[in-house]
């Protein structure tokens, strides 16, 4: 089964409907854990709500849209879940888990335009997929045989950032090029660029320093930052005084907050982020409010600082469930369909699931390929000295 292209279809609405940048960031106003701040779609029961600043970003998700994004989220955690299994039986060394943020990264990642570039942190498997990166590709940085086995430029969707908040420098530097080049502007062929970190990251100074370079070139760049509550074991309100997306307001730009796990509100608020980055009004600073029902990493234990309440209370607003709600109340879908996509992500599971089971150990002398683009005596040298050292074992029980 192939990884889905993006079909993020393109809208075309009446200029004059359109929020201007001072309306938007004007009706960011409420409370800050989450009340009449917190831009929604669609709600914990499934319900579609309005909101005029956003839904015309919106207005093209029609059944059938909307039935993909369901399967994007819901093979997305299988293959997350599979993930999990295979660490805990010793196929891999570590897994970092998602659940929970299935809306945040498929509602983003759904939104960006081909030409877009992501770059993502160690999370961040639901963007991977909507950027058309086969899961099987993730597998050997958690086995520890690579660092990515995909193409950056082709996938348009960069490789891993395990350094804490590292892919914020990169990818202001990357949306400074983007804008020195003239790729900024209102063709249809502009582009952005979108970074994805947690909560703990903007303790960072990497974080902040690409703040700092992005407002002051106005650099088309999305921070996209999934705040899941908790960075490792330090709760958000030890990371910051105020809400994460006001933190924006003072490095010159805007900032907003949705809810992580409404799918719908991700992907029309990254569209409008996007957006205003593609044409010139760019950064923005996009929170994310959502919840990692899972370990930080498969190395972390979380009960030892979060309370069982606290997972089930998030439980109740789990991102694939209201998504599976609306359409059978809203849309009439039948039992069918969701059979179908439940029989897919098995599928899935299954074939990543033997991809890590048959994977070979790589060469001995594979980190030494593709260090530089022209061959390099000093690696030369390296690598031979190695394979010396590698083969004085043979035939010895070491």
């Amino acid at each position: 089964m192939s990884v889905p292209q993006s079909w993020t279809p393109v809208t075309s609405a009446d200029s004059a409907a359109v929020p201007s940048r001072d309306q938007v960031v004007a009706g960011l106003k409420g409370t800050d854990e989450g009340g009449a701040d917190l831009v929604q779609l669609l709600t914990p029961e499934g319900v579609r709500v309005a909101d005029e600043r956003f839904d015309r970003y919106a207005a093209d998700i029609g059944l059938d849209t909307l039935e993909n994004l369901y399967r994007d989220m819901v093979l997305v955690r299988r293959f997350d879940r599979e993930g999990n299994a295979l660490q805990r039986q010793g196929q891999l060394g570590i897994w970092v888990p998602l659940l929970g943020q299935e809306a945040a990264q498929v509602g983003a990642g759904r939104a960006m335009a081909p030409q877009d570039m992501a770059f993502p942190s160690y999370r961040e498997h639901g963007v991977a997929w909507t950027r058309g990166v086969d899961p099987t590709d993730l597998l050997g940085i958690f086995r520890g045989t690579d660092h990515g086995s995909w193409d950056p430029l082709e996938k348009r969707f960069h490789l891993y950032t395990i350094v804490i908040g590292n892919q914020c420098l990169n990818a202001t530097g990357y949306a400074m090029g983007q804008k020195f080049e003239g790729k900024v502007g209102d063709g249809d062929d502009a582009e952005a660029t979108i970074c994805f970190f947690g909560d703990g990251a903007t303790s960072q100074g990497d974080v902040h320093e690409g703040f700092v370079w992005a407002a002051v070139y106005d650099a088309p760049v999305v921070f996209y930052c999934q705040n899941n509550q908790w960075a490792i074991s330090e709760p958000t309100e030890r990371q910051t005084r105020v809400p994460l997306y006001k933190r924006a307001q003072g490095y010159g730009f805007p900032g907003i907050r949705v809810d992580g796990n409404d799918v719908l509100a991700c992907l029309a608020v990254t569209r409008w982020a996007l957006e205003e980055c593609r044409t010139g009004n760019g950064p923005v600073l996009v929170e994310a409010f959502t919840y990692r029902m899972d370990a930080h990493t498969t190395s972390d234990d979380p009960t030892r600082y979060r309370l069982a309440d606290e997972l089930e209370l998030w439980k109740l607003k789990d991102p694939i469930e209201r998504v599976r709600v609306n359409l059978v109340r809203e849309h009439g879908v039948e039992q069918e369909f969701f059979s179908r996509v439940q029989a897919d992500s098995d599928e899935l599971a299954e074939r990543f699931r033997q991809f890590c089971v048959d994977m070979p150990p790589p060469a001995p002398d594979r980190m030494f390929s593709k260090v530089y683009a022209e061959p390099s005596p000093t690696v030369e040298a390296q690598r031979e000295a190695f394979l010396a050292y590698h083969a004085s074992f043979e035939g010895s029980d070491v």
